[in-house]
């Protein structure tokens, strides 16, 4: 019998669309499109857009375009487009044949141009920006008509002939709609449709030096495209009246509505594209594609699954006023999908030499391991046993504090798969550090159970010192030490010391010698870890860590916080 597809949760947006396929409006067509600049790197925030288009098209047998809005040939780059289309086709979208371009629209946009002229509703104003924007007035205080609002009809077309022909320099006029104001919403006082930008674009090359502006680009698109439901966050509330406007005064060939619903902000994280652009360009991180980045292809780099992101958004649904979502969902997002398809594998990140004294100098067992608990379907694998091992340094300790269960002198302990071992000596260097352990073993133990019913209080992995190969691991944490990194000014000032950490000479299972990039697996009680992309070589694989096992960092907030008050 086939798995039936989990229905996605219901939310404002859906209660629309279904009342309008209800009502027949549009013909009963639900059309949608995800709208990027190509002028950075997408990120989670771009994801929950991403799914929430892609998925309401599915979702309801319609189709959803991917468009670029490109209208600022100044910020603008093909290798954007690239990554962007990278990154919607990772997340599991396929937009087929229904690739398009605001550039694609230049022609028709400036005819729409032309039309509001025609019908008075637009004029070509010559006030430089500072003084449209003294003009424009305030919150309180209703603008002032530029004097150049009441050129007329023909002398505005010859003006924007000539700003299309390449006549006037960069910022010595604009075309603004004729609006009102003394409008209360200051983007309808007059705002403006096009600016003068001599820059080649990365599509049309030198076609055009003058560009539509977003507010009269975007609803002419959605119209020219059929697009039924636009669905933009709330930051872009207050151009709807605008959005409509536009559609409202032009022959259009459809009429699109605007929908807004709240961005995603994420705790201990900075979304904002221009502050992003700060963090590479400063060099706070190596890249866009810098794991501790939260763009896709980060997040993507880092080992995030596109399923684990899909349910990620899904969880924090979509709403009409802005929240904070606590990073640690993404987290358990991301762990919860983890568990069910990474193999597990041993790999000792801070090795501790262990001789197993009693064992023979001379024998090797291959052990059995379980790859995944949580689907027998993965099976199991052998892993070498002998004389010298590893295991973490963090699991012994010379004088045990209390509720420490694991290797300490005199006392005994399981090897995962393996057998039960039993410190018998310590071996310290000149400083006092440990350098070596000798145990003991028990033969009658092998594969961790112990023939007289006899109960240990911990379990270690381990790796074969004769069979392990050295790697580096590279341990990524949050990038910001605060939930709100803005809290207290400048952002960078936030900045985690320890988001990153490389630890080389872990010793890994030797399995894992031919791992490739993008492999994800969990290192047994450490966490989950994928082979990187970036510094990776063939036979010498570099690994991420994608997330812990358990939420540490919460555990951590919640002592502090505990210290505080006491």
């Amino acid at each position: 019998m086939a798995a039936v597809e989990p229905k996605r949760p219901s939310n404002f947006i859906k209660t629309i669309i279904e009342q309008d396929l209800a009502n027949n409006l549009n013909n009963g067509r639900v059309a949608t499109r995800f709208p990027p600049e190509p002028n950075g790197f997408l990120h989670i925030g771009h994801a929950k857009s991403i799914c929430l288009n892609f998925g309401l098209a599915e979702e309801f047998n319609g189709t959803c375009n991917l468009r670029f809005d490109d209208t600022n040939p100044a910020k603008e780059e093909t290798r954007y487009v690239e990554a962007i289309k990278e990154d919607v086709r990772w997340l599991g979208y396929d937009w087929g044949q229904r690739e398009f371009y605001a550039s694609d629209y230049f022609d028709r946009l400036y005819d729409f141009a032309v039309e509001l002229i025609k019908s008075g509703k637009a004029y070509v104003d010559s006030l430089s920006a500072e003084e449209i924007r003294q003009f424009r007035g305030t919150l309180t205080e209703p603008g002032k008509p530029s004097p150049y609002r009441n050129r007329s009809v023909e002398e505005n077309l010859e003006l924007f002939q000539q700003m299309q022909a390449g006549k006037f320099e960069d910022g010595s006029c604009v075309l603004r709609a004729k609006i009102d104001m003394a409008h209360p919403n200051l983007l309808m006082r007059d705002p403006t449709l096009y600016r003068i930008r001599k820059i080649s674009h990365h599509r049309t090359g030198d076609k055009w030096c003058i560009y539509p502006m977003y507010d009269f680009t975007h609803c002419l698109s959605d119209a020219i495209e059929g697009i039924t439901h636009s669905l933009c966050t709330l930051e872009f509330e207050n151009n709807r009246p605008l959005y409509d406007w536009v559609l409202d005064n032009l022959e259009v060939p459809s009429r699109p509505r605007q929908y807004e619903f709240a961005r995603l902000n994420l705790t201990y994280t900075i979304l904002s594209k221009r502050k992003l652009i700060q963090l590479v360009e400063e060099g706070h991180v190596e890249g866009w594609d810098d794991p501790r980045m939260p763009t896709i292809s980060g997040l993507r780099r880092r080992g995030y699954t596109p399923e684990a992101i899909r349910n990620f958004c899904d969880r924090i649904g979509v709403a009409k006023a802005n929240s904070v979502v606590d990073v640690s969902l993404l987290e358990y997002s991301i762990r919860e999908d983890l568990n069910r398809r990474a193999p597990r594998v041993m790999a000792v990140l801070k090795p501790l030499k262990v001789v197993i004294a009693n064992y023979p100098e001379d024998l090797t067992e291959d052990l059995e391991a379980i790859n995944n608990p949580e689907d027998p379907a993965m099976g199991t694998r052998k892993v070498p046993f002998s004389r010298t091992i590893y295991i973490e340094q963090d699991d012994f300790r010379i004088d045990p504090p209390r509720k420490f269960f694991r290797l300490a002198p005199g006392r005994e302990v399981r090897l995962r798969y393996a057998y039960f071992i039993t410190c018998q000596n310590v071996i310290q260097d000149k400083d006092g550090n440990i350098v070596e352990l000798h145990c003991t073993y028990d033969p009658e133990t092998r594969g961790g159970n112990a023939p007289d019913g006899r109960k240990v209080k911990a379990t270690l992995h381990w790796v074969s010192a004769r069979h392990a190969f050295d790697a580096q691991v590279r341990l990524y944490d949050r990038l910001f030490l605060k939930p709100d990194p803005e809290a207290d000014g400048d952002f960078k000032q936030c900045i985690n010391p320890d988001s990153l950490k490389i630890l080389e000479g872990c010793k890994l299972e030797p399995s894992l010698a031919e791992a490739s990039p993008g492999q994800i697996y969990q290192f047994e009680r450490l966490g989950y870890f994928c082979v990187d992309s970036k510094y990776s070589q063939t036979g010498r694989p570099v690994f991420n860590r994608t997330v812990s096992l358990r939420d540490a960092w919460a555990k951590i907030e919640k002592a502090r916080a505990k210290q505080k008050k006491s």
